[in-house]
């Protein structure tokens, strides 16, 4: 146990949470992507792999993609004429640990060469980056999806991720241990974690937090602020224990995938996205309390000249809530007399036709418009 930690050894709660999120989620990626009639092919990177299986028992995160992969063939293959193929690399520091995994694989009968091909590679992580971000590039009908799970922070750089996605034919879902990181911040801060930092803000402007929470939200902002509007970025937050809390930041360029991700989220953690429940307001023996989601939606309509069904559904996402959940404010505005909605002949739309979805946000982004009264 001394020469390995025990998180390699045994699947732990948090583990297994963010395998979880990764299946779900490329169960819901690839899934799209096989049937958008335009991508032949689709590359899965897992840079920091492990060995696949861990020793007491538990998958990690090459068999929950060898798995979706699997699925993606056998279930898809009789509605799908041409289901792409899809291309794993698997890549770890450690060439033991690759060792282990390519014989887990063969051993298990995981994989199926009519699925598209594996690659295995014993590469340290900055080896890998730049290589990487030209393979994508260079992609031609082809998408990529990129799983960072790496042993601890230090090497991780937000030009680097930026550097992924820059193409526009990939996203990225990066594991960071966020308490660690929020302790060193609190505590003084290390170089390493400066390093990070100093390239997403001025440090100077770099506020105190109160709770990992707050750490994760300005290192999130940080993070959007750096990347630009033309990227999205979300967070998936998973508790160990009351003291350690470990986070999943999601970067994509692309609105549908983006919103996949955030259906995966909701559908894992019920309660506020954490989960979602809409109450407009107390009652005699209850403070009033607005919605935050709320105050933030009437604030953005009352700040733009013109605000259309498209602006909603693309600031909604940039939020990390779901159409759904603007949808339930709307209703419950338009309702009390709150919210005028109108069609972009200025007449006014029968109640609960807001428009807020993918298929009209790409067809008609503005076939309606809104007004807070």
């Amino acid at each position: 146990m001394k020469s390995q930690k025990r998180s390699q050894i045994i699947m732990l709660d948090h583990s297994k949470a963010k395998i979880e999120l990764l299946q779900k989620y490329l169960e819901k990626y690839l899934n799209i992507i096989a049937n958008d009639g335009y991508t032949q092919r689709i590359d899965i990177f897992d840079l920091f792999c492990g060995e696949g299986i861990y020793e007491k028992g538990g998958n990690g995160s090459p068999i929950a993609i060898l798995t979706v992969v699997k699925d993606l063939h056998t279930i898809n293959k009789a509605r799908i004429k041409n289901v792409p193929k899809v291309n794993l690399y698997f890549s770890d520091k450690n060439q033991q640990k690759i060792d282990k995994l390519r014989t887990v694989i063969t051993e298990n009968l995981l994989h199926d060469k009519s699925y598209g091909e594996i690659f295995f590679r014993n590469k340290d992580y900055k080896e890998i980056v730049e290589p990487l971000a030209e393979h994508i590039q260079g992609l031609k009908k082809g998408k990529a999806f990129i799983f960072i799970d790496p042993y601890g922070y230090k090497e991780i750089r937000a030009s680097e991720i930026k550097r992924l996605l820059i193409s526009k034919k990939s996203e990225v879902l990066l594991f960071l241990p966020t308490q660690f990181m929020y302790r060193f911040d609190e505590k003084g801060t290390p170089q390493a974690l400066i390093e990070i930092l100093e390239e997403l803000v001025d440090l100077k402007e770099w506020k105190p937090n109160g709770s990992v929470y707050e750490f994760i939200e300005q290192f999130k902002e940080s993070l959007r602020k750096y990347l630009g509007e033309e990227f999205f970025v979300d967070t998936f937050t998973i508790q160990k224990d009351i003291k350690t809390i470990f986070c999943l930041f999601f970067f994509s360029s692309h609105i549908r995938g983006f919103e996949k991700m955030l259906e995966t989220k909701w559908q894992i953690d019920e309660d506020e996205g954490k989960g979602w429940r809409y109450e407009k307001t107390g009652n005699l023996f209850v403070a009033f309390k607005t919605n935050p989601l709320e105050e933030i939606l009437i604030y953005f309509i009352k700040s733009k000249s013109k605000c259309s069904n498209g602006d909603i559904y693309e600031y909604t996402l940039h939020l990390g809530f779901l159409p759904k959940h603007t949808v339930e404010i709307f209703t419950s505005l338009q309702n009390g007399g709150e919210l005028e909605v109108q069609s972009d002949k200025a007449v006014e739309m029968r109640k609960g036709a807001f428009y807020i979805n993918y298929e009209n946000y790409k067809n008609e982004p503005n076939k309606v418009f809104f007004k807070i009264k």
